[in-house]
Parts: C-alpha cells; structure tokens; sequence
C-alpha cells in the first residue's frame, strides 16, 4: 500500500490532548550557560599553589607510569623463570640420607646461605664474630665427614 502524507487526513482518527503537547523546561536547561555558575564560590588558589597542584600530579603520574613499568618487568621475569625454579630450599628443606640414618644427633640444621657482606677471605681480617661462624662450621664440617660411613670403609678413596 502506498503512503500518501500530502492528504490531510492523516491523522485524522488521532486523538492527542494539546497539555500533553506543551512541556515547560526550566531556565538551566533551556540556556547554554548555567544560571547556578555564579552561585557556587570557586576556590581561588594563588599561582604557587596552583604550580604545586601541578607538579604534585605531575609526580603522581611519573611515579604510576614508574609502577607499571616495574610490575610488566616482575611479570616478564616471573614468565622467564622454568617450572621447576630455585632448587636450594627444598634440598635444604629435605633431609639428608646420613641425617636419617644417624637420627639427627648431634646435627644443627642448616641456615640460609644468604649473606648480607661478602666476608674477608683472609683468617686476621675477620671479625671475631665471624672466625667463630667459621670455626663452628668447619667443626661440623668435620664432624660430618668423620660419621660418613664412606668415609669409615676407605677414607682415602673417600677424599
């Protein structure tokens, strides 16, 4: 069926009530600009608090691009590392055979070979702290040695 709008009767068995039609808009809505700008009392900051507010987002957003950058790297270096990881703490977190079998006496448990300062090489140059450190691990050291029961059956092809 073709649509003929140049007819007038249309809309001739509508029935529209003309309040409907009129809508009233208040005057904010109706202009451009506001008449409530000129209500609220705007801070008035002087020039160096403003360059302050400045640099502080400035900073803000240095320091969160600083961030990103360092989580993308944490990240990448988490993906770069195998599966399998840093064995050292679970061998340390393991028992030895020779643990086992003695019982554990006269054993210490071992400690984290994490150091803060490279020590001194050399035996006068040590604090006494440290030659004592040593001469305990050295003890124990020898101690293990000497219960190794390959050690006992033929010392020299042990060494």
């Amino acid at each position: 069926k073709d649509w003929d709008f140049s007819s007038p009767g249309v809309f001739s068995g509508l029935k529209i009530d003309p309040d409907t039609l009129v809508k009233k808009l208040d005057l904010d809505s109706r202009s451009i600009i506001s008449s409530r700008t000129g209500l609220e009392e705007k801070t008035v900051l002087s020039k160096k608090e403003k360059m302050k507010l400045r640099k502080e987002r400035w900073l803000q957003k240095i320091e969160s691009v600083k961030m990103a950058k360092q989580k993308q790297k944490a990240e990448a270096k988490r993906k770069a590392t195998p599966v399998v990881g840093d064995m050292q703490p679970l061998m340390e977190a393991l028992p030895e055979l020779s643990f086992l079998t003695t019982g554990g006496r006269g054993r210490k448990p071992l400690k984290s070979h994490i150091k803060a300062k490279a020590e001194p090489a050399d035996f006068c140059l040590m604090k006494q702290a440290q030659k004592h450190q040593l001469l305990d691990q050295e003890v124990a050291r020898f101690h293990e040695v000497i219960s190794d029961p390959q050690y006992r059956a033929n010392p020299l092809l042990a060494i």
